[in-house]
């Protein structure tokens, strides 16, 4: 089966400005399927994908036609400064059942993922993500994930044998998933008015890292560490304020600013380790005059701009480009070591695995602040070292 079975071309009639593009725009330099499909080689970096479902996108019915009215603002774009090796596959229509979409994005993600290709969906409803996650499930590693909800989706979707799930209930599917390929989940941007206590005790028994929109609003750079050790991403843009972006049915009055949205987007792309990222629940039904589309779309050039950008400096190679920061603690004879890129400024923390832990390394690198590497200097235990350190157990 061919990826291209899988697509429908985008209408480039609907989307092309009456003027056409510049040489210089996104949608002169991004290679689309409107007649031909792309083709796809090792010299492709991103493959964008849209997804044409919203079938079990909670009080949100209509987010299925965002990605052309996406596409129509991120094509008018300029390039930055750099050579852009995109692709845009088209849009995965639903499938005659929504367990046949969830194949269908789950093959297509693991097939680029598998090709080093990084697959951009924009979605369609956020129940997506769950296929986006099972794409992982052959490729032998352990997923790290950050999702940028105002809620955690834990909500009961009431059927564990079916793989289908709801934009409310997916984070429970991907919990509860056999095998569990789940190493770290982290909420960015969480409101706690739309949290219960339960599934905060739920995060905190997994020791997850989930983070109020109060710890990052204003100071977005606290996030970095938190992206820049996820696999895979997935953005509600439910999450941003609805002054800033009311192009979705649940939108609230609070949430990420719109500038913050893009700085989170940028980080994504600066990380070396992340393989996926979703774009999800933009309703074009409830935008006003294409704002909320255009925000999404400069979200993802600068996605596409911290992608070109990256600095492939995940530790320890070569050694010379490291400085080792050793640490110890008030009330034991625990060390805390820390490495710091010369190339980036960077940090991360070495917490070891457990005696038998991993048969191939002795410690496990988790990216950090500053901040953590001052508290170890105070002679204090990150909280971030011992949270790290209970799932290696």
């Amino acid at each position: 089966m061919s990826l291209s079975d899988f697509f429908t071309p985008i209408d480039l009639k609907r989307i092309l400005p009456k003027d056409g593009y510049y040489t210089s725009h996104l949608g002169e330099k991004i290679a689309h399927f409107s007649a031909d499909f792309p083709n796809i080689d090792e010299k492709t970096d991103i493959a964008i994908i849209g997804v044409q479902d919203d079938r079990n996108a909670v009080n949100n019915s209509g987010c299925a036609l965002g990605p052309d009215y996406v596409r129509e603002k991120l094509y008018q774009l300029f390039e930055g400064s750099y050579k852009t090796k995109i692709v845009d596959l088209g849009n995965i229509r639903q499938g005659a059942t929504v367990t046949d979409t969830y194949f269908a994005v789950k093959t297509v993600v693991n097939e680029l993922v598998k090709n080093n290709i990084l697959p951009l969906i924009i979605g369609g409803g956020q129940d997506i993500t769950y296929a986006q996650y099972m794409a992982y499930e052959d490729l032998d590693q352990k997923v790290d994930l950050v999702i940028v909800d105002s809620s955690f989706d834990l909500d009961d979707d009431g059927d564990m044998e079916s793989i289908e799930t709801t934009s409310t209930s997916y984070l429970n599917k991907i919990f509860l998933h056999e095998p569990n390929y789940l190493f770290n989940y982290s909420n960015l941007g969480y409101q706690t008015y739309f949290t219960s206590q339960e599934g905060l005790r739920v995060m905190d028994k997994l020791y997850f890292d989930v983070h109020r929109l109060g710890e990052i609003s204003g100071q977005v750079a606290v996030t970095e560490p938190i992206i820049r050790n996820a696999n895979m991403i997935s953005f509600d843009i439910g999450s941003i304020r609805s002054s800033d972006a009311m192009g979705n049915a649940n939108a609230t009055p609070n949430g990420m600013y719109g500038e913050e949205a893009c700085q989170v987007a940028r980080y994504a792309g600066f990380n070396d380790k992340l393989s996926s990222i979703g774009f999800y629940e933009f309703n074009p039904a409830y935008d006003s005059n294409g704002q909320t589309a255009m925000l999404l779309a400069q979200m993802i050039w600068y996605f596409i701009d911290g992608f070109y950008n990256r600095k492939k400096d995940f530790p320890l190679n070569p050694k010379s480009q490291y400085l080792i920061y050793k640490t110890s603690l008030k009330h034991d004879d625990h060390e805390v070591v820390f490495v710091k890129s010369k190339k980036s400024d960077r940090w991360w923390m070495q917490v070891p695995y457990p005696a038998g832990g991993s048969m191939n390394e002795r410690f496990h690198l988790v990216p950090c602040r500053y901040d953590d590497y001052k508290t170890a200097v105070a002679g204090e235990m990150p909280d971030l070292w011992w949270r790290t350190y209970q799932k290696l157990n």
